[in-house]
């Protein structure tokens, strides 16, 4: 069996910086095992203190609710990510909203203050893309949505393929949530963003040609 690994001083190699130990005994204080030089010794380890809170998470038209807990002193804002554990599978989460008590809304507070964290998931994602022909008509624009990994990239300038799609991007519209972008769209080659940030995809419909080489 496995024993349970912390981080605390060593009296005999390392009294000033925490290094790794083994927990041999809980019982009358705990004895751990020094895993640099094999000292046995007694130590205090604070018990990390956990709060649950209530979080919301959405996904596409379906909502899923579950208990996640935090360090009481942690501070939350709208963009951080997190994971929760459901019923149906691990998710990645992103923070849309906090409730506060009294239905009162913020960007950012401490857990302690939160009573329930409004998310979106972010691991997988369906991207809204607007197709428009290559010849520029307006007419036989389509758009499309298609499910992709949360983090994967789409530039301007580039042809990507997906879910029987081509396309080459065009211009991008980032959500309000998204972090680290300075403005909402990009439209010059090489710009870049990650599918759980965007909004909608502007692009040239590249699926009819494609169909056609393939056809050869």
């Amino acid at each position: 069996m496995s024993h349970q690994r912390v981080a605390v001083r060593c009296p005999s190699c390392s009294p000033a910086a925490e290094t790794a130990h083994e927990v041999l005994n809980r019982g009358g204080g705990v004895t751990v095992r020094c895993a640099d030089c094999g000292h046995v010794h007694k130590t205090t380890i604070e018990e990390e203190t956990t709060v649950e809170r209530r979080v919301i998470v959405s996904q596409e038209d379906e909502s899923t609710e579950a208990r996640v807990p935090f360090p009481p002193d942690e501070e939350l804002s709208t963009g951080d990510e997190f994971l929760v554990d459901t019923e149906e599978a691990i998710l990645t989460a992103r923070v849309t909203s906090l409730e506060l008590p009294d239905d009162v809304r913020a960007e950012a507070a401490p857990v302690d203050d939160v009573e329930t964290i409004w998310a979106r998931a972010v691991g997988n994602v369906a991207v809204n893309l607007t197709l428009h022909p290559r010849d520029g008509g307006h007419d036989e624009t389509r758009s499309v949505k298609i499910q992709v990994p949360g983090d994967e990239a789409f530039v301007v300038g580039e042809t990507h393929d997906y879910g029987g799609e081509s396309f080459t991007v065009e211009r991008l519209l980032v959500r309000e949530d998204a972090t680290g972008y300075d403005r909402e769209g990009f439209d010059h080659p090489g710009d870049a963003a990650q599918a759980k940030d965007l909004k909608r995809v502007y692009a040239r419909d590249e699926t009819s040609r494609r169909r056609a080489w393939s056809g050869w």
